[in-house]
């Protein structure tokens, strides 16, 4: 087994739909603006979100050995990456959810609501991505089943394809917080990350280079620009747009890389998930503190404070404790220290 490659094109993509996350929600915090030109693009920067997780855990693991010892392995590095920037991001909005008179936009308040979360089951705000991610390490195991040993384990392949063609004739229901309501995404994003060292050897036309640029683009606009698809945003179509958004940025054509895995958009890559789940708290707490100012002066400093809090919070909470955790884990476990990544 070889090691992988570090893609860099895809610490871009990450910085570049956080971003349009962030731009997206600029209308939820200062609605005086009135409609923005791109108000949607926050839901198809989630859906790239997710099919990148599903194409690095492809990438990553699915050509390494399969053992319950290397499934437990992976499942502490997934949890020491995400959890505890989640969970200082939860903690905040509760603490804001609580001040008297703020009126906090995306309130978690009572009991029951702040378990919800903390358990990694709650829909606010943006927190509501959490769960299906979670949800997705905990079936990734199986995939990984199928991956190492094709054979073997061909009934999970059968059993995953059939859940995935009834899940998609059913319209993928249930609440957003389930996997199942956006398996697609997932499943989708495994395959081009299963392809993709399979295809390393292949021609990479101009085409290639072009396209890693407009379809992403493409997927993120075009339910602002009113353009008709074939179904709902969290359907087949959006789910193989996004897959195939992914693949195409992977290959790192010169013309994408150029832009993808510049170095303003691998730092935003970088902080990414800092990013995603603190700025709409930095952005409503400025335009509390800043209130009475012109807009076009007080929304610049607020993306200004989210990008700050950002930095702050990958080398004070998210680095660190994923040191700390992985640490731990293999002072305990000395021979899964291998398989411990920092993706």
């Amino acid at each position: 087994m070889r090691e992988r490659r570090h893609i860099a094109s895809l610490d871009g993509l990450r910085g570049i739909t956080a971003l349009a996350v962030v731009m997206a929600h600029v209308y939820l915090v200062f609605p005086a603006l009135g409609p923005l030109p791109l108000p949607d693009i926050g839901s198809g920067a989630v859906a790239i979100f997710f099919a990148i997780s599903g194409f690095l855990m492809a990438y990553l693991y699915g050509d390494r050995p399969f053992s319950r010892k290397n499934a437990a392995d992976f499942l502490v590095s997934r949890f020491a990456r995400i959890y505890p920037v989640y969970l200082a991001a939860v903690l905040l909005v509760v603490v804001l959810s609580a001040v008297p008179g703020l009126g906090y936009i995306d309130p978690i308040s009572g009991p029951f609501q702040i378990v919800r979360h903390i358990v990694m089951l709650g829909s606010t705000g943006v927190l509501w991505t959490i769960p299906p991610e979670i949800q997705f390490y905990l079936v990734f195991p199986f995939i990984w089943m199928f991956l190492a040993n094709p054979v073997r384990y061909q009934w999970i392949a059968v059993l995953i394809g059939c859940l995935l063609a009834i899940d998609g004739l059913l319209g993928f229901p249930g609440s957003g917080i389930l996997l199942i309501s956006k398996l697609p995404y997932f499943l989708l994003g495994v395959l081009a990350g299963y392809l993709h060292p399979r295809l390393q050897s292949a021609a990479r036309g101009r085409t290639v280079g072009v396209m890693a640029i407009l379809l992403p683009a493409f997927l993120l606009s075009h339910r602002a620009l009113s353009i008709e698809v074939s179904d709902t945003l969290w359907g087949m179509s959006t789910a193989l747009a996004a897959a195939l958004s992914v693949l195409l940025v992977a290959r790192e054509h010169p013309i994408s890389a150029a832009l993808f895995a510049s170095r303003p958009f691998r730092f935003l890559g970088t902080i990414s998930f800092s990013l995603y789940l603190l700025h709409v708290p930095c952005l409503f707490l400025t335009a509390k503190l800043l209130a009475g100012m012109p807009l076009w002066l007080v929304i610049p400093i607020g993306c200004a404070v989210a990008l700050a809090v950002a930095v702050a919070s990958y080398h004070v909470i998210e680095a660190p404790c994923r040191i700390f955790l992985v640490n731990r884990w293999k002072r305990r476990n000395p021979h899964k220290a291998e398989l411990l990544t920092s993706t």
